[in-house]
């Protein structure tokens, strides 16, 4: 049974650090693309940023390139989301998930399995 586990989230001030995790199990990490997503409020769900982890491909929205950084801890099944320099924009609950079938994607649609969010909240 695939599983997916958000934590990390929390209140930080505008250029501050958090650090999302993704516990995942009930699958080989390897043959999954994983997706971190977010949702602001009033917003449509949005995606951040994937890795495949059989070829270790990363993809970011134009929004967080070069603020935000995606990686896996392998022998943990874990993929993490380091977002520096915070904005009062970033504010959003944030979800992660995983597509069987795909290579990377930005679309929430090509996501099958989701974890049930964590809040991150950027104000000073």
């Amino acid at each position: 049974q695939v599983q997916l586990v958000e934590s990390g989230g929390g209140s930080e001030q505008p250029g501050g650090s958090l650090r999302l995790s993704c516990a995942t199990s009930g699958f080989t990490l390897d043959h999954y693309v994983i997706g971190w997503f977010r949702q602001g409020p009033g917003k449509e769900r949005e995606g951040v940023s994937w890795f495949f982890g059989s070829e270790n491909w990363t993809g970011y929205a134009d929004t967080v390139k070069g603020r935000f950084t995606i990686s896996r801890e392998k022998d943990k099944n874990i993929v993490y989301l380091q977002m520096d320099g915070l904005k009062p924009e970033d504010t959003a609950v944030y979800y992660c998930a995983a597509d069987s079938v795909g290579y990377g994607s930005l679309t929430p649609a090509s996501y099958q399995y989701w974890g049930q969010g964590t809040q991150v909240t950027v104000s000073s």
